[in-house]
């Protein structure tokens, strides 16, 4: 992906050239701090690839990519708060490092500084681009709440499932390449395909990690398996084991899941033997189909479209 690895390598170096050195030092320093950590920085390459695919100059989307990156770090810091996660990416959380206040003033912060990145756009673009940006912003703490919700509903349908996953992460990759191709003046509807196609790589994608949670190597996706088994988290594996378990299995589920001893092979077994994994690998394959069909459909430059593809097809075949 030669491309998108130019696009992330051009992000990175004007990110660390910004300036959040101001004062107060409590609430611009965790803003250096987040963005400091890393992270491969994919949503802003999207957003360059959009531009370019269309015909546009990557350069000129390259502020509101920006945008785009700090609002993603914006959306890890409240995420911390909330899971009470005391790690991210190797180092302690924002409000690990200082408190929960200033964590949660810092990311408010970040949200402006991410406005005042994404409205640095041509003239004529700017009313579309900040109307799918604030879309976009509204539908991700849409997602966050009803990810929250589920932790304590009974009756969650694999059709709520997805509709989460897709507030809560593929509407954004969706924004990050349509701001993108709306900055180099696509059409309406090649500004719109190019957003499903985001959109459905997104939802592709969170099932890739569901599936790699429970049954990834643990040396290769970076931490242990089973995290979201002992959370007792819905996940696509979950929802159609307990839809389709026979009787037996129902009560081992049941058994497993209320057991103050996890085990998470053994509901890794209920997984594979009710047929969730197979399932869960369809599905997220014709997510991946439906993908790329969009993309053909947007009719860009063959170089990006088959940048772009490459990309996908990366996403949800990686095991890291």
């Amino acid at each position: 992906m030669e491309k998108i690895n130019g696009y992330t390598t051009l992000v990175e170096h004007t990110l660390t050239r910004q300036d959040f050195n101001d004062k107060p030092i409590e609430l611009y320093e965790p803003i250096s701090y987040i963005l400091s950590l890393g992270g491969k920085r994919l949503r802003p390459a999207l957003t360059l690839a959009g531009c370019e695919l269309f015909g546009g100059d990557p350069n000129d989307a390259l502020i509101p990519a920006l945008g785009i990156e700090v609002f993603h770090n914006f959306t890890l810091i409240h995420d911390d708060i909330m899971d009470k996660a005391p790690i991210r990416r190797g180092k302690k959380t924002v409000h690990e490092k200082w408190n929960g206040d200033v964590a949660i003033l810092s990311g408010d912060a970040m949200l402006v500084k991410a406005y005042q990145y994404i409205v640095k756009v041509k003239p004529e673009a700017l009313p579309q681009v900040i109307k799918v940006f604030n879309q976009t912003a509204l539908e991700v703490c849409e997602g966050q709440q009803y990810d929250m919700n589920f932790e304590t509903q009974d009756d969650v349908s694999e059709d709520d499932y997805i509709e989460m996953i897709r507030l809560k992460t593929s509407v954004l990759l969706g924004c990050a390449l349509k701001i993108g191709a709306l900055v180099a003046e696509a059409s309406v509807k090649q500004s719109e395909l190019i957003y499903r196609f985001g959109e459905s790589i997104g939802i592709a994608f969170q099932i890739q990690d569901d599936i790699l949670d429970a049954f990834g190597d643990p040396d290769k996706f970076g931490k242990a398996v089973g995290g979201d088994i002992l959370n007792n988290k819905n996940t696509i594996l979950q929802l159609y084991a307990q839809h389709h378990a026979n009787g037996e299995q129902q009560v081992a589920l049941k058994a497993i899941y209320e057991s103050d001893n996890k085990k998470v092979e053994a509901i890794k077994k209920v997984f594979i033997e009710t047929g969730a994994l197979d399932y869960a690998k369809k599905r997220m394959d014709g997510y991946y189909d439906e993908a790329i069909q969009f993309l053909k459909e947007a009719n860009g430059l063959p170089e990006i479209e088959n940048e772009l593809a490459t990309f996908a097809q990366w996403l949800i075949k990686r095991d890291l």
